[in-house]
């Protein structure tokens, strides 16, 4: 054969495995970017407890791999710094749940090192001021999650030497608590919760070293259990999320899960639809892998930022972009 002949066939060959390769590129193409912002100003944490006040993110609380914090921590979205406020007042610990109803943030329960704690404070950030608040009348514990629905707190699940999985209700106008009763899932420690449109979605964690699969919905009155996280119908939609001590967040009627244990340490992202109780794959999260991260949710951002891996500690804040194109920069 003749070197021009062979130069043409390595030609042609070159160009079909750059057409293969553009075609794979955008078939791969996913919607959703993670973007770095400004690094936190305090220690490298995980465990900690976040809210979120209109356009500002708190950070409180979490263990840095030495010392259980007690340190807050305002975040400006919309500027993208950190401010350090009045440091809160309780034993310091991690572990904790956090949530926000009419202007004001709420932390209770967690673990200060020795021992499960039941306490629940109340932060004024109008006044950078603190105010402690009936305790939580289950018993102490850390792991739980905490979310507001309708006006009111609730806490839930956790571990007090056992994994739990009961939820009480907190009114802020008498400040007092009642038991919600109604759910029917497993128990769990180390689970997520998002909000959507005023409905709490929980789901995941861990119970009797074994992770739990059953997913519900919460709307403040009725518990609705939705299609489990093993969903294998044996059709294009399957998918098998078995995780403890991830992260949830929501966007534009959407909700998010991303990072914590799967066996080890992951970066998956996965995205629910209500309307069609379905879940997808998004890009996974760009920073390391990670456990026991916080996160803000904000009307038209959030942020999954802190949490670690073995024994690094991590500082670091991302920015989830839902309506952006992974490689749209490559």
């Amino acid at each position: 054969m003749s070197l021009i002949k062979k130069s043409s066939l390595l030609f042609l060959s070159t160009i079909f495995i750059l057409a293969v390769g553009c075609s794979d590129d955008d078939d791969d193409d996913e919607y959703g970017n993670w973007v770095e912002s400004s690094t936190f100003d305090g220690n490298s944490r995980s465990n900690a407890v976040s809210f979120t006040v209109g356009t500002k993110g708190y950070l409180i609380t979490g263990y840095d791999g030495d010392d259980y914090l007690s340190d807050t921590w305002e975040y400006n979205s919309d500027d993208d710094y950190w401010t350090r406020k009045e440091p809160f007042p309780g034993v310091a610990r991690s572990g904790a749940v956090g949530f926000s109803i009419n202007g004001k943030g709420y932390i209770g329960t967690g673990y200060d090192g020795d021992n499960e704690l039941k306490d629940f404070w109340e932060y004024n950030p109008d006044t950078d001021t603190w105010e402690q608040k009936a305790d939580f009348p289950g018993t102490e514990r850390y792991g739980a999650i905490g979310f507001s629905v309708g006006g009111y707190g609730y806490i839930g699940t956790g571990y007090d030497g056992s994994e739990q999985k009961d939820f009480w209700k907190y009114n802020v106008s008498t400040d007092s608590w009642e038991q919600s009763v109604g759910f029917g899932g497993e128990k769990r420690k180390d689970a997520s919760v998002f909000i959507i449109n005023d409905v709490a979605y929980i789901g995941l964690g861990i119970n009797d070293g074994a992770y739990v699969e059953d997913f519900y919905s919460f709307d403040g009155t009725t518990w609705t259990r939705l299609t489990d996280l093993d969903d294998d119908d044996d059709d294009d939609d399957d998918y098998e999320i078995l995780l403890s001590s991830g992260v949830g967040f929501s966007m534009n009627g959407k909700g998010y899960i991303t990072t914590g244990i799967s066996s080890s340490i992951t970066t998956e992202s996965w995205v629910y639809t209500p309307e069609t109780d379905t879940w997808d794959e998004v890009p996974y999260f760009e920073g390391s892998a990670r456990q026991n991260a916080s996160a803000f949710t904000f009307s038209t951002k959030a942020y999954v930022l802190m949490g670690r891996s073995g024994s690094y500690y991590f500082d670091d804040v991302w920015e989830f972009r839902p309506d952006e194109l992974e490689d749209e920069d490559d």
